[in-house]
């Protein structure tokens, strides 16, 4: 591991074990993540499959991707993969993105053309996923290997966001 995914992942360690800021555990994912693989566009989905619903819970980018209600889960590839397979979805082209995001224009208007889209389980439940956006062809096998580096933080932040605030 080179000193600087060492260095982010001190500073996750950090800023989960010690601020309760209700954002801190994304906005120290979010740093962590543009460390290990980087993200021009950072945002963090929470899904409640009883109710069949997801939820933007955070973004980097509030005016074009803002937090939002919930929205229903659709039931596709990309559901399979994520959801059943446990894999992370991966677009590198604006082309791919399109087949799967009706928000497509608005990602490339952001300069955004390639994702990934990481799926973060805890006890066998999904919580939902990290999604990261850059220019095309960004998300390369490398990166994608480097991906696997954002696990274990991945699980740390979404059970920290239930904690923090909450005295």
């Amino acid at each position: 591991m080179n000193e600087d995914i060492a260095a982010a992942l001190a500073a996750f360690d950090e800023t989960i074990a010690n601020d309760a800021g209700k954002d801190a555990p994304w906005i120290a994912l979010q740093t962590l993540t543009r460390a290990v693989i980087g993200a021009k566009l950072f945002t963090i989905m929470t899904v409640d499959m009883q109710n069949e619903v997801a939820r933007r819970e955070y973004t980097s980018d509030p005016a074009s991707y803002p937090v939002s209600g919930t929205k229903p889960v659709h039931y596709d590839d990309w559901f399979d993969l994520v959801h059943l397979q446990r894999k992370p979805f991966i677009a590198n082209t604006i082309a791919d993105i399109a087949k799967v995001f009706p928000d497509h224009e608005t990602i490339w208007s952001l300069g955004c053309g390639s994702v990934i889209n990481i799926p973060v389980f805890v006890g066998g439940k999904l919580l939902g996923t990290v999604n990261c956006l850059d220019v095309e062809h960004h998300y390369t096998p490398e990166r994608v290997e480097k991906s696997k580096l954002l696990a274990m933080p991945a699980r740390l932040a979404f059970l920290s966001s239930t904690f923090v605030g909450n005295g």
